[in-house]
């Protein structure tokens, strides 16, 4: 394996970022895109295959090819040209957010073509891609010896592993999505406490202060209170929280595994439950509470005065109490 070029299918942000961080790493990097690489590609010295025939003549066996194009059968499809196109001893990679399972029937698919294939899930977004992804490998030994030296070029410092036999690599990636989610959704809820605390905080600097040092500083944590910053009346952003579905195969995963997996599959439930404007579960909880307690069927001040008096030393009535619990 010549460890100073490799091939991209997919030139968009994460394959796109990845190509120009392979070319300032001194690789040569030829790439295939049916949209056609950019201005800036080409400037920065990627060489543009027309066709996949074409694509195979500019590399030297045994080639290296990853691909950074959308999960399903798309991938399938790519790899069935591919297929018909590389040379035995050749290696495949597919670098997006594709189902483990399906990873390891691809890698069983193309051993019979006596093609190799790794699946390598990448992690740190666009801007990652761009400055220094974190990657996790599937594949057999001897196949990811052949593409480790390009790889560790690659990504970030200490951002590499090999976590195992096909299908490891993406099921590793899953794992940490679902996590990624669990994180969000608790940020997200911690947000919404400070916004609603009974008097004003200096909510900026609170997030800033956090960054520092504190148990929950994180690249996340960075993001919000960057975001915060420039956005602090949250005009941008909807409240409808879109996703393409990959934590949703964790949530079978570990229902089948029989493992409980309670916040993840909360974050997943709460993220869908965004996108519910007409809240129809919400007005069906409302009809059969009004038929069986008389509640009423939409805002009613009593019962929010209720609501916000009925515990004693309730922290959130203006009227607060002392130590004891009492009124003031």
């Amino acid at each position: 394996m010549h460890d100073a070029e490799l091939a991209l299918i997919g030139l968009g942000r994460m394959g796109g970022g990845l190509a120009l961080r392979a070319l300032e790493k001194g690789l040569r990097v030829v790439g295939y895109s049916k949209n056609g690489a950019s201005e800036e590609l080409k400037r920065a010295g990627l060489i543009e295959a027309a066709s996949l025939d074409q694509l195979r003549g500019l590399l030297t066996p045994p080639r290296f090819v990853m691909l950074y194009i959308p999960a399903g059968p798309g991938i399938d499809t790519m790899l069935a040209s591919l297929a018909t196109v590389l040379e035995q001893g050749d290696i495949i990679a597919d670098g997006g957010n594709s189902y483990w399972g399906d990873s390891i029937r691809r890698h069983r698919r193309l051993a019979r073509a006596n093609l190799r294939f790794a699946d390598i899930g990448t992690s740190g977004g666009p801007s990652g891609a761009r400055h220094g992804p974190c990657f996790m490998v599937g594949g057999e030994r001897e196949t990811v010896a052949l593409i480790d030296p390009i790889l560790h070029r690659l990504a970030i410092e200490q951002g590499y592993v090999h976590a195992g036999p096909p299908g490891a690599g993406h099921y590793v990636k899953l794992v940490h999505n679902g996590i990624e989610f669990g994180m969000l959704q608790a940020m997200g809820e911690g947000f919404d406490l400070l916004i609603h605390y009974h008097d004003r905080l200096d909510i900026a600097a609170v997030l800033e202060c956090w960054r520092h040092g504190s148990v929950i500083r994180s690249w996340l944590l960075d993001l919000l209170t960057q975001a915060y910053r420039e956005d602090p009346k949250l005009k941008k952003p909807s409240s409808y929280v879109e996703d393409t579905g990959e934590v949703n195969w964790l949530v079978n995963d570990a229902i089948g595994m029989e493992v409980p997996i309670p916040a993840i599959t909360t974050a997943v439930m709460q993220l869908i439950a965004s996108r519910d404007q007409q809240k129809n579960w919400a007005r069906a909880i409302v009809l059969m509470r009004h038929a069986f307690g008389g509640h009423p069927f939409g805002p009613d001040a009593t019962t929010a005065h209720e609501r916000h008096v009925g515990r004693v030393g309730d922290c959130l009535n203006p009227n607060i109490v002392d130590g004891l619990g009492r009124a003031s």
